[in-house]
């Protein structure tokens, strides 16, 4: 099989600019596909997360836009984007993007291959129309598994009844497709529950760029204090994340002057967090950095931490702990011990794993990593390497590549 003769058709809302989460994951990977001779075409909508914003040089381009990103056409639908996301609006933001996204796969004229990456479950209807309509395999990629994640962090507001509803016609969309992915063991596992096995099914994890985050290229990021120990969150400011265990924790640190709390990101829970921190003097919030100052920010750090809430199991596998553990520094997470971050950081002795409850062992912990720079220099050396033989990108790309020509010489 010729590559160069075969086109994929990506559906999902996250794709470049975004350089952050699902949509640097889905760039990078057409990217790469391209430079594989492959044709690539992108349905997704206007640049947004995660600030909950349509960039600026976004708002005044028509509602259906077509551009063109190093050889890959995008076809765009300008979408509802709340500025406050709650259950409801979040609903009318998913409805809005599938509404708009239908039209555009009208202008799609051939196709080998349509993946639909979830979040939104929604994106494996539009796909599956696409590839009907071509003859065309499906191929799903869960990122998320949003009904999941949706109840766990609360979103929901207890409606069992719709939700019940959902997840029948979510079963009912994943075993159509071809194929099905997901990016941990856990989520593997949850993903052929709800399938009965049905799709063949992959992991298929996130990568981390390993030479690009690199402590050894990187030089001190301007938001990291000088003679300091400097804690730092970087990412979404968002819902599965422990807000309140984060205060707390820096409340209850903050007659230490050697230490300081970096927050650097966006999202839907940023504003509140601010004015819930507005009198703590050890914490400093910033706006998200470009893309080509993460590797600066993230190995400027003495220490990464990750608080999520306690409900939030196997729905999704934090892309952000591969950054942070590449940075070759220490990490402190916390969340349900049943959660697959516990078996990474564990396995790779690069990090510490608490329940949200146990604060004062996490106090304990900053305090030894911080009056000992030998410990937390060799946990930060097996982050590193853990990842480096792990989450390879250039590795797990090659293995994505090869299921799909696999796929598509079927």
């Amino acid at each position: 099989m010729k590559s160069k003769n075969k086109h994929i058709t990506l559906i999902g809302i996250n794709f470049y600019p975004e350089d952050t989460a699902i949509g640097l994951y889905s760039t990078q990977l057409m990217e790469y596909l391209k430079e594989k001779g492959y044709e690539i075409s992108v349905i997704t909508g206007f640049p947004y997360y995660p600030a909950w914003e349509i960039k600026e040089d976004y708002k005044k381009k028509p509602r259906f836009f077509h551009e063109k990103h190093k050889g890959i056409s995008i076809y765009r639908y300008k979408q509802y984007v709340p500025d406050n996301p709650g259950f409801l609006k979040r609903i009318i933001h998913l409805v809005n993007f599938t509404l708009g996204s239908y039209f555009n796969l009208k202008k799609i004229k051939h196709t080998d291959l349509v993946l639909s990456i979830v979040p939104f479950t929604t994106d494996i209807w539009l796909g599956k129309k696409l590839a009907k309509k071509h003859n065309a395999k499906l191929w799903v990629h869960i990122q998320d598994f949003e009904f999941d994640a949706a109840i766990e962090s609360k979103l929901s507001g207890g409606n069992n009844f719709i939700f019940k509803q959902l997840f029948r016609i979510e079963q009912k969309l994943l075993t159509s497709a071809d194929v099905a992915s997901t990016i941990s063991h856990a989520m593997l596992k949850k993903l052929k529950t709800k399938t009965n096995h049905k799709p063949q099914s992959y992991l298929l994890p996130n990568w981390v760029d390993i030479d690009f985050i690199n402590s050894e290229k990187a030089k001190r990021h301007p938001y990291i204090q000088k003679n300091k120990f400097n804690i730092l969150y970087s990412g979404n400011i968002g819902n599965k994340q422990d807000w309140n265990l984060f205060i707390n924790l820096a409340k209850k640190m903050e007659g230490n002057d050697n230490i300081v709390f970096i927050v650097v990101g966006d999202g839907a829970n940023k504003q509140k967090l601010i004015k819930e921190t507005a009198g703590l003097k050890n914490i400093f919030h910033y706006e998200p950095v470009p893309y080509k100052e993460l590797p600066d920010l993230l190995c400027s750090a003495d220490l990464h931490i990750l608080f999520q809430k306690n409900d939030v199991i196997d729905t999704v596998m934090p892309s952000k702990i591969l950054g942070m553990m590449s940075s070759a520094k220490p990490s402190v997470i916390a969340g349900n011990r049943q959660s697959e971050v516990a078996e990474v950081l564990q396995e790779s002795k690069g990090g510490f794993y608490f329940e949200n409850n146990q604060i004062k062992e996490i106090i304990d912990q900053i305090n030894q990593l911080q009056q000992n720079k030998e410990l937390a220099t060799e946990i930060g050396k097996n982050a590193r390497e853990y990842i480096s033989k792990n989450f390879s990108k250039e590795a797990l790309l090659i293995s994505f590549e090869e299921k799909i020509k696999n796929l598509l010489e079927k």
